[in-house]
């Protein structure tokens, strides 16, 4: 057992065992500083990977549409930016109603690490199939990376993950941490 004088005591009204949660450790319980920088790290990076994505998805569809009628390839373009800016916005609520949802049944620590495994698990899987989708959706690509940025934005600026509201919870139902 840590002494008091120990830095392993812990803090008066700390519970025993705060669990880590994926990208976020142990910072979610007080939310200081390195808990920003946390959300701040994987903001940053989605930014950067959904600008390399988005220029990757524009430039494929620019290669592809060029073979196009001057007069054919203007309509779909116009067409294009129409539904991209809807799938923005759908992407956007999308994720806002599930965030929603999410919030009235927070998933407990256990069961984010356990999403988290599954997700890691089938990863490679969907990104080698889509690799071969990609090809076949080429003409609707901006409109999927436009939904793709808005459900990104959506999740990237909440105030409170659920797993952060069902590690709470847990820990309100389990002072002791068991």
């Amino acid at each position: 057992m840590a002494s008091q004088a120990s830095s392993e005591a812990r803090a008066q009204g700390t519970p025993a065992h705060i669990p880590a949660l994926p990208k976020l450790g142990r910072t979610w319980y007080k939310r200081g500083a390195l808990y920003w920088l946390c959300r701040v790290r994987t903001t940053l990076f989605l930014v950067v990977l959904m600008a390399v994505v988005s220029f990757f998805d524009l430039e494929l569809y620019n290669g592809f549409t060029s073979a196009w009628s001057p007069t054919v390839r203007t309509v779909w373009n116009w067409v294009t930016a129409v539904v991209s800016c809807a799938a923005l916005v759908w992407g956007w609520v999308q994720q806002r109603q599930g965030h929603h949802k999410a919030l009235l049944d927070p998933p407990t620590p256990d069961q984010t690490i356990q999403a988290k495994r599954d997700h890691n698990r089938r990863a490679p899987g969907r990104a080698f199939a889509g690799r071969w989708m990609v090809l076949l959706l080429v003409p609707v690509l901006p409109a999927l990376a436009a939904y793709t940025v808005g459900w990104l934005t959506a999740w990237t600026t909440v105030r409170e993950y659920p797993s952060e509201v069902g590690a709470r919870r847990w820990l309100q139902e389990h002072p002791s941490g068991t």
